[in-house]
């Protein structure tokens, strides 16, 4: 079962969109709303209320300097999703592991 976390991760990164802006900010390091919206074929509100979305969520974070905002990733906030990634590995292993000793006795 997620819990509310997992739930709100999966729910805000559910978007083509945001997960575009999330990886960018991954992988290019702190941008302001100028550079994201330059590259994310949306317009900048558009992009504004995503940044929203994921700084609500804790994905980014957000860093005012004079006029604009600089936004960075905050890649540590995806913890829940690799707890609930890797119980789920553990379940279907333990599934497959059955699977397989099932076979095993049918074939003797």
């Amino acid at each position: 079962m997620q819990n509310n976390a997992s739930e709100v991760l999966f729910k805000t990164l559910a978007d083509p969109t945001r997960r575009a802006i999330f990886e960018r900010l991954c992988r290019d390091g702190e941008l302001t709303v100028g550079a994201l919206t330059a590259q994310a074929g949306i317009s900048q509100p558009a992009v504004s209320k995503h940044l929203k979305n994921l700084k609500e969520a804790g994905l980014v974070r957000d860093r005012p300097a004079g006029r604009q905002t600089h936004f960075s990733a905050q890649p540590q906030a995806l913890a829940p999703l690799l707890d609930w990634t890797a119980q789920m590995t553990a379940f279907w292993e333990s599934r497959f592991d059955s699977l397989d000793d099932l076979l095993k006795r049918m074939d003797q």
